[in-house]
């Protein structure tokens, strides 16, 4: 498995220098975390079957996947725990239409904490968009989910489509690595629910959920150019 390097970490919110208290640096190996620790997880990207063994998903760390045999591509993070921070892999260096088109979330061995296969692009359509949701139990990575806001943020822009009432996405022949003119970088919004290993609460996930549909893209004006302006010059 190609281990690729992380494109860019933005954070919305800005708090006071605190100590990272978790030194564990790898994705498959297990940790509690406070808030304001670093938190190391990784995103996978394949075809959807491969990450399934006898029709049991299995996390990307579980050595009867294979992933590495397949080419499978690996993006890793390093988080800070409870801010909402937008990932961003460049799909200059990585194409997932080329490698299976779908993704999957996952950290830790012991619970083999694992995202279901989202789909990302295909020869068709490519969704840039996504927003993760890593569910803590006292400092322990539980659960990993895609969380869907409907497609009513695409409904001004004629190139747009709607997949499955879910997301929007672009043709996959707007996008740079495919001749056109648009970057199509995966840009995720990252949040966090649950508790920390001193049980406080996180909450980052119920800010971005109180903002329905409205990306994050629009809180970081100097991105503004790079992820939104450039669809805008397609209409």
């Amino acid at each position: 498995m190609v281990i690729m390097v992380v494109m860019m970490i933005m954070t919305l919110t800005t708090v006071a220098k605190a100590v990272d208290t978790n030194n564990v640096f790898d994705p498959c190996s297990d940790s509690a975390v406070q808030k304001s620790d670093g938190f190391t997880f990784g995103i996978a990207f394949s075809m959807k079957e491969s990450f399934f063994f006898d029709q049991i998903q299995l996390s990307p760390c579980d050595q009867r996947l294979s992933l590495s045999s397949l080419n499978a591509q690996l993006a890793v993070f390093r988080p800070k725990v409870d801010e909402i921070s937008l990932l961003t892999i460049n799909t200059s260096t990585i194409h997932p239409s080329m490698y299976g088109g779908h993704m999957v979330a996952f950290a830790g061995r012991k619970y083999a904490a694992r995202s279901t296969p989202a789909f990302v692009a295909d020869s068709t359509h490519t969704i840039s968009s996504f927003t993760l949701v890593l569910e803590f139990q006292k400092g322990t990575l539980q659960n990993l989910y895609w969380k869907k806001f409907g497609c009513a943020s695409c409904a001004t822009h004629s190139s747009f489509v709607c997949l499955d009432d879910q997301d929007c996405a672009i043709p996959t022949s707007n996008c740079k690595n495919h001749g056109g003119s648009v970057d199509c970088n995966i840009g995720i919004q990252l949040t966090f629910s649950g508790t920390d290993k001193n049980d406080k609460v996180l909450n980052s996930w119920y800010e971005v959920k109180n903002l329905r549909q409205y990306s994050l893209y629009g809180l970081f004006s100097d991105l503004r150019d790079s992820f939104i302006g450039q669809y805008d010059r397609l209409f």
